[in-house]
C-alpha cells in the first residue's frame, strides 16, 4: 500500500537519511571526485540541517511510504524566485526522490501529482524545478508531465558547476 503524508518535525531523521540516500544514488555518478559528493551530503543531509529546513514555514516536506516503508520525499519550496519564472505566486520542486529499488513502482509520479495537488490547495499557480542536464531519465520524466524547459542554471557541488535545465509548469 502507499501512502504520502506530510513530514513532520519528529521525521527529521527519516528524512536526512532519504535525502542522502536517494541524492546520492541520483547524482552521486556524477561528481568526479567522491570527496566532493561525501562533502556535499555530509553539509546538505545532515540531521541538523534537515531540522532547519522542516522548521522553515517556507519548505514543505512529503514522504511516500510503501508498505509503511519510507521509500522516498518531495520538498516544496513556496515562494522561491527564479529569474527564468514570472510568476511570483509559485513553488519550486527543490527535491523528490524515490529510492532506486523503488522506482519501478512509478511512485514518483503519485508523488507529483500529490504535491502538484497540494501546491493547488494553496492557490499557487506554478512549480518549477531544475534538473541536471545529463539526468536524462528525470528530464523525461518531466517532460511526460508538461513541464517546459524556461532557462539554465548552475548547480554548484564544492564549487564545481554543474549544469541544469530549469523547468516551470503552470499548475
Amino acid at each position: 500500500m502507499i501512502r504520502i503524508q506530510i513530514a513532520k518535525e519528529t521525521d527529521i531523521t527519516i528524512l536526512a537519511l532519504l535525502g542522502r540516500v536517494t541524492w546520492a544514488e541520483s547524482h552521486g555518478h556524477y561528481i568526479d571526485d567522491k570527496n566532493n559528493l561525501l562533502e556535499y551530503l555530509n553539509k546538505n543531509f545532515s540531521v541538523s540541517k534537515t531540522e532547519q529546513e522542516i522548521n522553515n514555514p517556507k519548505n514543505l516536506f512529503y514522504i511516500v511510504y510503501v508498505d509503511d516503508f519510507p521509500a522516498g520525499y518531495a520538498k516544496l519550496v513556496l515562494h522561491a524566485a527564479q529569474e527564468n519564472v514570472t510568476s511570483l505566486n509559485n513553488c519550486r520542486l527543490e527535491r523528490i526522490f524515490i529510492q532506486h529499488e523503488f522506482i519501478p513502482l512509478k511512485i514518483g509520479q503519485q508523488l507529483l501529482t500529490f504535491v502538484e495537488e497540494k501546491a493547488k490547495a494553496l492557490q499557487l499557480d506554478t512549480m518549477w524545478l531544475s534538473v541536471y542536464i545529463k539526468n536524462k531519465r528525470a528530464i523525461r520524466f518531466y517532460e511526460r508531465n508538461e513541464f517546459k524547459n524556461v532557462g539554465e542554471v548552475n548547480f554548484l557541488v564544492n564549487g564545481k558547476e554543474y549544469e541544469n535545465i530549469v523547468f516551470s509548469k503552470k499548475i
